[in-house]
């Protein structure tokens, strides 16, 4: 919930987790870049991306939300957003 919120840095987490799987820097990537568009992300990596996501922050990523997954913005934001609802 809201705690969990304040124990984690979210956006540098997912901007971690993502320079990880690219094998860049993360202040490389900027938070509007496209995933797959600007990064070069192909699908093994998204999905790794997400795994990673919901193990570290212990949440479900329902199947029908995969898509919405673009770019760092976005992800912070739908991830705070599962935090909130769990």
């Amino acid at each position: 919930m809201v705690k969990d919120l304040q124990k984690f840095n979210v956006e540098q987490d997912i901007r971690n987790l993502v320079a990880e799987i690219l094998e860049t820097e993360p202040e490389s990537i900027k938070g509007d870049a496209k995933f797959v568009k600007d990064l070069g992300m192909d699908s093994m990596m998204a999905l790794e991306i997400l795994a990673g996501i919901e193990k570290k922050y212990k949440i479900i990523i329902p199947e029908e939300m995969l898509t919405k997954f673009t770019d760092v913005d976005t992800t912070v934001n739908l991830v705070k957003d599962l935090m909130k609802k769990k």
